[in-house]
């Protein structure tokens, strides 16, 4: 997978980003294999949340690419990036907090009708209404939400937002998810869970590029690892061939 799977769906050429004088992404090539989960690690400042942002439309790039199934895309939008199916979770799970676990999968959905949360509480039920609580019912079922569908989203503990936030995500059937930091501050049996439920979409499908500091969890779940340090991608490969790179090491030791 990576960068030895010949089918890669995510790829960044040659990334420049410029904050002001600031040289935070210093010419970044990534490429992200179809169906593979790949990991990007690396200190604080060293450029993988800028990338994140940068691939996803939310910061311009200065130059260089980004190439999404064969297309450019480093000039679009965020809601056309997101259109074409990359779906990005946010280091701080966003659910609406009044709203109920179902409603905030059903106001996920991409063009979904005004009425249909109206429709949750006045009953009133057309066939694709239907279809989406079925849909959003089966996805809170693979994650193993599905007994707090009725709970309001501020009662969910850490974990199971970052949970409620892939499913947010799965509603929307990407092609990619984003997902920044999904095991931080999760205890460690509700991470593991969350890593193995990325594990079956991928093979269902879907592909995840994913940053996380947490490497001794998620290393155990990701095909392909880049390290990345003062904007710059320092070393890939397999977990074991990354961490073990002395590079990454001393990076990893002069930045703690």
């Amino acid at each position: 997978m990576g960068m030895k799977g010949e089918d890669c769906i995510l790829e960044t050429r040659n990334l420049i980003k410029f904050f002001g004088d600031v040289l935070v992404l210093n010419g970044v090539n990534v490429k992200v294999g179809r169906e593979s989960v790949t990991l990007i690690i690396g200190p604080n400042g060293s450029g993988k949340s800028t990338l994140i942002n940068v691939i996803t439309g939310f910061y311009p790039a200065t130059s260089g690419k980004v190439i999404f199934e064969g297309m450019d895309i480093t000039r679009k939008l965020p809601y056309q990036i997101y259109e074409l199916g990359i779906v990005r979770t946010f280091q701080i799970p966003q659910p609406l907090k009044n709203m109920t676990v179902l409603e905030n999968l059903l106001i996920a959905q991409k063009h979904v009708g005004e009425n249909v949360v109206s429709a949750l509480n006045y009953g009133r039920w057309n066939k694709f209404e239907e279809e989406l609580v079925e849909k959003a019912f089966k996805i809170l079922e693979f994650l193993k939400l599905d007994h707090l569908w009725h709970e309001k989203s501020y009662k969910l503990s850490g974990g199971q937002l970052k949970l409620l936030e892939v499913g947010r995500a799965l509603m929307t059937e990407p092609k990619l998810i984003i997902m920044d930091e999904p095991i931080a501050g999760v205890a460690p049996a509700l991470a593991h869970e969350i890593l193995n439920r990325v594990v079956e979409l991928k093979k269902k499908g879907i592909t995840f590029l994913i940053v996380e500091h947490r490497l001794d969890i998620a290393l155990k779940y990701v095909d392909y690892v880049y390290a990345m340090a003062s904007g710059k991608v320092i070393a890939e490969g397999s977990g074991e061939e990354v961490i073990n790179n002395p590079q990454v090491v001393e990076v990893y030791i002069g930045g703690m």
